[in-house]
Order: C-alpha cells, then structure tokens, then sequence
C-alpha cells in the first residue's frame, strides 16, 4: 500500500532557479514535480521552519497543476503531520532530525534521506554522528547508485568499529535502510525539438555532416570534470574521422563557470589540445539552450572524474532525448548506462594508502572541500584511448548511434521516468510504516520519548547553564510594576530594542502588557497564570523580560 510523507522544505533543496543550479537542487526540485504528478496521496504535506517556506512549496504546487489539499506543519510542532508517519529529508539524514523526533519518541514517525554529495567532511560527519544519534532501524537513507550505497556502507562501517573500540561490549542499533533508488527525470520534457536543434547548428556554423559532441554540466575541473582528457579524445577522434573522409567534430558545452578564470583555461585548453574540433560554448542557466543542445547533438559526452558526483542526471535526460551516451565508468553511471545505450570509459584511482594524505589535509582544515575534490580528481584516470575509441565509433557510425539513442530512450523510460520512481519511493515509505507499526505493538524502553530537556545535543538552558545565574527565578515571590514616570512604556521599549530585526519576539508585546496588568498592584507567577489563564512557562519567560527591562520588581 502506497504511504505520503511529510516534505521537509526548504528553498534550498528544491530550488535551483532562486538559489542556483546544482545537482541536489535540480534533483530535489524534479522530485517534487514527479510527487505531485505521480504521488498516490490524498493530501501533500510540507514540514518547514518558517512560513515563507510553506507558501514557496504551496507555489511550486499550485505551479505544477495540484488541486489536491496542502497542509503545512511548523518543524517546531512535527507531531502534527499525522496520519502521515514519515519525513522525507532533502539530504544525508541529519541527526538533528533524530534528536527533533525524541521527544515523541522513537516510534512516532519515521525518516526517510537520501544521497547526493557524501564527499564533505560535514556528510561524512553526519553519518557518523547518526549511528550515536537516536537513528531508528526504520528509518531509510536512499542511495541513489549502488556505487554510492557501498560508499555509505563503509563509512557506517568505520563509524561503528569506533565506537566498538571507544564503547567496548556497547551494542549498537540496526543502521538505517539502505535501498538503493535512482533520481528521476521528467522523460518528455527532453524529447528532442528539431526545430531548436537545427536552428542551433545553423548559429554556431556546424555543417549537417559534422559531428556534434555535446555536455550539460557545471564547468569546473575542480568539482565536475577536467576537460582535458576530453579534449584529447576529441583530437584523436578527429583524426580517425577525417582519414574516414568524414566531417568536423565539434564539441558543446552547455553549462556555467562559477569561476570565471575557468573560461579561460577551458578555452584555451580546447585551442591547444583540440585545434581540429570545433569548440562552443553555450549558457546552462537557460533551459532553452538547454534543451537546444541535446536536440542539436549526435553524442552526449559526460567524463566525470570528481567524487563529487554520485549519481549523473545529465546523461539520463540526454537517454530521454534518445542520445547515444559517452561516460566515465564512475559512481552512478555504472547503474544507468550499458553497453546497449553507450559507452562506459574505465577510470582508475591510487591506491595503497597514496591518497591518505588528502583526506588528512580535508579533515583537519588545510585544505577545503574545493581543494580536496579537486586534487582528487587531477588524480583519477579517464582512459584518453578508449575515449577517443568511443567518440570515433559513434562519429563514424550513424546507425549505431540510432541504435544506442533508441536503447537510451526506451531505458530511461523504463527505468528512471518519475512515474516509474515515484511509487518506488512510496513503497519504501509503505515499508517503514510497517516497521513502525511493529515497533509500536511491541514497546521497547529504548523507543521511549526522551525528556526535551535531557536531550544531550540541545539541553534545556537552565540544567546546562545551572552554574551562571546568581539564581533562577522563583514563581513564589511577589512582584508588582514599577512606576514608569517619564521612560519610555512598554510597547515603546519593545519597539526601540528592535527585535524584529534578529526576527525572534520573545513574547507578543500585547501578551507582555496583559501579564503586566496582572501583577497590578502586586502577585506572584502563579496567581499571574491562574489570572489569565496562561501556561505557567509563558509567564515565566514574560516576567523575566519584563524584570529584566525593570517593568516589575519585588514586592516589599
């Protein structure tokens, strides 16, 4: 049976057009439109701190044809998604996550994560920090490869011989799920435009018997891939080309620099290394050109070499467009491309203990995220020979490429459209309510509710702070307002501390006044609660402001 999840939304995730493209972003943002489109829910829920939040997701659904209901869920109050009993997370699950739910108990709903980089220290961190969180064994972390689920594996792995060694005799709870499902694509919007394709061959200067190999990426060596060894294939496969009598090769790159001192050393690496082949670049950010690219190209080339990398949309959607594909034989795209659809070049890295010293220099700060992904790459071989092999089969070849791109299309449609992935998702989230509703027929003290006070991440202020105050206000004394004369009054003081301005109110100044009208002329706390009828905590943190701002002070 299907189940919903509560979407933990944040713009970040989801948003590529607002906060920039990039792989998560671009994912996250497909995923929702193939939730709305193909979910099998009554209802689509999102979980978000602030409400700014909640009216983005609704606007992403109202964008996307959604007439079904929408609920939206303060993260301060979680327990109000049900009967949705699951939380699905943008990202690696964060034990924050973990420690959010405690309070209600380990059983009372599940989490559900999923992989996109796991090459930074704060990812790897993260993991770690999961298996000594309160993780449950019904919650998931979906890898998106399984290349990438043996990488997660292994970092639990070391997490857990750790603390075996720190804990000896500890026994440690189940690890999350780990079931390995693909990103999705929206497979008609990459059917090829015609149109666009040849339009766009005409503005470049691309003649109908040259050769089009084409790339949709980020355009960094750092943390994308270095274009070099493409470069060389491409010559080479020029080379062949033209002793077959053949056109020009060209290459597209359809993306953006970040950096801007990468235009450089791209353009003047293809002049060098490739002064046969033409060379274009074009803008990623724009979706037109975007689709243009793949509806103008004969090959789609993707030579990832960065860790970087764990899935590769790009190559999928250029499957959709029915593009013979040219990859790395790296991470994800061992999953997602075959010999039916394309080529896979072998890659290699050091090993024996050769690149310790990076991840030392990564861990301790030396060198950041950039920096280390980056020296890893320029350290990873992509096999310049096949490459060109490739590249000169495809060009030299037109049926095969027909072939390829027909075994493409007909794949991705199978295998990666959201309509296929979607109940995928929905399936596990099925599993992991059936595992809570286990849990929940057979109680465990260890699934038990922990005191939010107690929770050792983020206690509660007066037990961590115990030994800083003078005292902690007693709710017995009595306390009564204290004339005003010429200061400024109550709301003109809240007004003048601005605290709009770190947008956190303390309490509602209307509430502030009421709670200093009870104290008139004189009582204590807990005659001001019985009084108004207020939760003794509300008045609490009202009348320490207000002592605090020298509004009360005690009675005689």
């Amino acid at each position: 049976m299907p189940a919903n999840a509560a979407i933990w939304f944040a713009a970040d995730g989801y948003d590529p057009a607002a906060r920039g493209i990039n792989g998560r972003r671009v994912a996250g943002e497909s995923f929702l439109r193939g939730f709305f489109a193909h979910g099998a829910v009554e209802e689509f829920v999102s979980l978000a701190h602030a409400s700014a939040d909640h009216a983005a997701f609704a606007a992403m659904a109202r964008a996307a044809g959604v007439t079904r209901p929408l609920r939206a869920v303060r993260l301060d109050a979680p327990a109000a998604m049900r009967p949705v009993e699951v939380v699905s997370y943008p990202a690696p699950l964060d034990p924050v996550e973990c420690w959010r739910r405690a309070p209600h108990g380990g059983a009372a709903w599940a989490l559900t994560g999923i992989t996109h980089t796991i090459s930074t220290n704060a990812v790897m961190r993260c993991l770690f920090e999961l298996r000594s969180a309160p993780q449950m064994p019904w919650d998931a972390l979906i890898c998106t490869s399984h290349a990438v689920q043996a990488a997660v594996r292994r970092l639990m792995e070391l997490g857990e011989d750790q603390l075996a060694r720190r804990f000896p005799g500890a026994v440690l709870p189940a690890r999350p799920l780990l079931p390995v499902i693909p990103l999705g694509v929206h497979c008609d919007e990459f059917a090829p435009d015609p149109a666009a394709g040849t339009g766009l061959r005409a503005r470049l200067g691309i003649a109908p018997e040259d050769v089009v190999a084409a790339t949709i990426a980020r355009l960094t060596p750092d943390e994308k891939f270095d274009p070099f060894p493409l470069f060389l294939a491409m010559q080479e496969a020029q080379s062949r080309l033209s002793a077959a009598g053949g056109g020009r090769m060209h290459l597209i790159l359809c993306g953006q620099f970040r950096v801007s001192h990468w235009n450089e050393v791209f353009r003047n690496g293809a002049a060098q290394l490739m002064p046969s082949c033409g060379y274009h670049l074009l803008d990623g950010g724009n979706a037109a050109e975007r689709r243009a690219t793949l509806s103008a190209a004969d090959i789609f080339v993707f030579p990832i070499d960065n860790v970087q990398e764990t899935f590769g949309l790009a190559p999928v959607e250029a499957m959709a467009a029915g593009l013979p594909v040219v990859v790395s034989d790296w991470d994800g795209l061992k999953d997602t491309v075959t010999p039916e659809t394309g080529f896979r070049i072998p890659t290699e890295l050091p090993g024996q203990g050769a690149l310790t010293h990076l991840s030392q220099r990564h861990l301790g700060g030396t060198d950041d995220y950039v920096q280390y992904v980056g020296q890893l790459a320029a350290l990873t071989r992509l096999d310049v020979g096949a490459l060109a092999g490739a590249l000169t089969a495809l060009a030299t070849d037109p049926d095969l490429r027909a072939r390829m791109g027909a075994a493409g299309r007909a794949r991705a449609r199978a295998l990666y459209d959201w309509r296929v992935v979607i109940p995928q998702i929905q399936a596990l989230w099925a599993e992991q309510v059936a595992m809570l509703a286990h849990a929940r027929r057979r109680p465990d003290p260890r699934h038990a509710p922990l005191d939010a006070a107690l929770i050792p991440t983020g206690p509660a202020p007066d037990l961590m702070f115990a030994a800083y105050p003078t005292a902690f206000q007693p709710g017995t004394r009595r306390l009564r307002p204290v004339p005003l004369g010429t200061r400024p009054d109550l709301p003109r003081t809240f007004a003048l501390r601005d605290y709009r301005f770190a947008r956190r109110f303390v309490e509602d100044p209307a509430r502030l006044r009421a709670i200093l009208a009870a104290y008139a002329p004189e009582a204590t706390a807990e005659a001001v609660a019985a009084a108004t009828g207020l939760a003794p905590a509300s008045i609490a943190r009202a009348t320490a402001w207000l002592l605090k701002y020298h509004f009360l002070e005690e009675a005689p």
